[in-house]
């Protein structure tokens, strides 16, 4: 029985005629956790993107509840269950932390916003308490947890954050992380992209690392090659020499 919830399947593509990715497979499961690690311009976060429906392969096909998504809309994605939390904590500075919510339960029947308004309040209480503050007044914890929290509102199955630690201070990573490990024990899979490899470790169920747009080590658990991962960190891969 195949209990993959995301499959990749030898993605390549990029921008344009800018190839990034080459031929990239990886796996997330139901209730787990998969990190992707490797240097910045690895194409992880190109990854990402693909998957969410922003950028379109060239090549390759991605697969999620067993259903071919590889040409679907950004839209239908989102319906069907994929979260997208990206790099730099992409909120709506000027509008409320309920305006936010709102507009991240905008794919939702309008019956549903308010319960789903709700259930984020209770999973993130800081943000119940400053529902009618600007999101540009929070702190930069509180707008990365809200950027969270609207990528739940549809409900998904899968979420994918793309550098949630960036330009927040240790404790509050710490707060994030422990939030990502609550959202995979109550079923959902995530697929998690972050620089701080110890703390994203900490999460792993799986770990791929890559370097010039393809995974070069894949390991179970929170143990990866760490002679791979020196070397892709301190730019001694031997991937680079093989990319084109």
């Amino acid at each position: 029985m195949n209990d993959n919830l995301l499959e990749v399947r030898e993605i390549a593509g990029g921008y344009g005629d800018l190839r990034v990715l080459w031929d990239v497979s990886l796996t997330v499961q139901a209730g787990k956790a998969t990190v992707l690690l490797g240097r910045n311009g690895a194409g992880k976060s190109t990854l990402l993107f693909t998957i969410a429906g922003l950028l379109r392969p060239a090549s390759g096909s991605i697969h999620f509840r067993g259903q071919e998504i590889t040409k679907s809309a950004p839209a239908h994605r989102t319906r069907m269950g994929i979260g997208f939390v990206q790099e730099n904590k992409r909120v709506f500075k000027r509008r409320t932390v309920e305006q936010n919510l709102q507009l991240g339960g905008h794919t939702m029947p309008r019956k549903q916003v308010k319960p789903a308004c709700e259930a984020a309040y209770d999973r993130f209480p800081i943000l119940g308490k400053r529902r009618k503050q600007l999101a540009g007044a929070l702190s930069g914890g509180q707008q990365q947890m809200l950027a969270i929290a609207q990528a739940l509102m549809p409900g998904p199955t899968l979420l994918m954050l793309d550098e949630p630690s960036a330009g927040l201070a240790p404790v509050i990573v710490q707060e994030v992380l422990e939030a990502v490990t609550a959202l995979k024990a109550s079923g959902l899979g995530i697929l998690l992209v972050e620089q701080l490899v110890d703390q994203a470790l900490s999460v792993a169920d799986h770990v791929a690392v890559m370097e010039h747009g393809r995974v070069v080590s894949r390991s179970d658990g929170a143990a990866p090659d760490l002679e791979t991962l020196r070397d892709i960190y301190l730019g001694r891969s031997a991937a680079a020499a093989d990319a084109p």
